[in-house]
């Protein structure tokens, strides 16, 4: 299906405009380690401002964008570097939990006259001068198609909408799908979106090396509290050894979740020295946010992450002794 034809003139049910008043360059960013979700909103938010107000100035700041979502046409305006820019009239900051999330852009947030949050993480203080934060929403995505004109989007809009969609949703199968997701992602199959192709290549389709570090954290994982939680480590010798980058270990960590009898998943990646990036996923009562906050990361009740130091060990440890915790009141 071709491009839709735009309207001329202020999209009809569009919420966005509030925030773009007199507004002359806007930036856009998302989290650091930019996943589906963060990836999808931004460039679906800088497609749909340069194609409903094209006197607009829209830059994007991401740190590199995984190949996955490379997919994604506008990939190649992402900015990556650390350049001087002048102030902003308004910042947008998408998926990113707290400010500090937003790590090389932050100092165009502060800068900026108007800053606009929007994300769907519930640990999110609400740190813009506009928030438009709905836990109860499965992406980032999701939200902002509430704030869009869906019926005056193109096709490359749908398609960043959608690729965020599936990705925090685990293709609709985890818990935060709803009503609202479902009837929003029909809407964007409606306009022409090719999710066969977009599921494949985004979500399953894995390079050789991924598949590799799938089987070695499968095979190095081990279980803990009567098989109701499994742990994987994959250290910095690993990932040299696959000269692997941590995108490379997407899905792996979905993939431990669904061991079955497992309630808890939990992947640690070596990103330093005596410094672990921490991925927890839960299935049905383990609160991973609360886990995640208590070492000062964030995200959902069933999806969540922080960063730790000391050894491989110390981390285990810190970490199953509150997991036990839970899972000891709920028994």
């Amino acid at each position: 299906m071709p491009l839709r034809q735009k309207r001329m003139g202020m999209p009809m049910n569009d919420q966005l405009s509030k925030y773009l008043e007199g507004a002359g360059r806007v930036a856009v960013a998302g989290h650091t380690r930019p996943d589906g979700d963060c990836v999808g909103s931004c460039l679906a938010l800088y497609a749909y401002l340069k194609e409903n107000y094209p006197k607009l100035t829209v830059d994007v700041y991401l740190e590199n964008v995984p190949d996955a979502y490379c997919v994604l046409e506008d990939s190649r305006i992402v900015i990556t570097d650390g350049r001087d820019a002048q102030p902003y009239d308004v910042f947008f900051a998408l998926d990113a939990s707290d400010k500090e999330r937003l790590a090389g852009a932050v100092k165009y947030f502060d800068k900026a006259k108007k800053t606009v949050c929007i994300d769907h993480h519930i640990s999110n203080p609400g740190y813009g001068d506009e928030n438009v934060v709905y836990p109860k929403a499965s992406s980032t995505c999701e939200v902002l198609a509430t704030l869009m004109d869906l019926d005056n989007i193109s096709v490359k809009v749908a398609e960043a909408l959608y690729v965020g969609i599936i990705c925090d949703t685990g293709c609709f199968k985890h818990s935060n799908t709803g009503e609202q997701t479902m009837n929003i992602a029909g809407k964007l199959m409606r306009l022409g979106v090719d999710f066969s192709r977009l599921t494949d290549e985004v979500f399953y389709q894995k390079t050789y090396t991924q598949n590799q570090l799938l089987g070695r954290c499968l095979l190095e994982s081990f279980l803990m509290f009567s098989g109701k939680c499994i742990i994987s480590v994959a250290d910095r010798k690993v990932m040299d050894f696959y000269k692997a980058k941590s995108s490379d270990l997407e899905g792996v960590i979905d993939q431990m979740r669904v061991t079955k009898g497992v309630e808890v998943a939990v992947l640690l990646t070596e990103i330093g020295e005596l410094s672990y990036k921490v991925s927890m996923r839960s299935n049905t009562f383990v609160d991973v946010a609360k886990i995640a906050g208590h070492f000062g990361g964030g995200g959902h009740i069933r999806a969540a992450g922080c960063s730790m130091s000391g050894t491989k060990y110390d981390v285990i440890n810190n970490l199953t002794r509150l997991i036990e915790e839970q899972l000891k009141n709920h028994d």
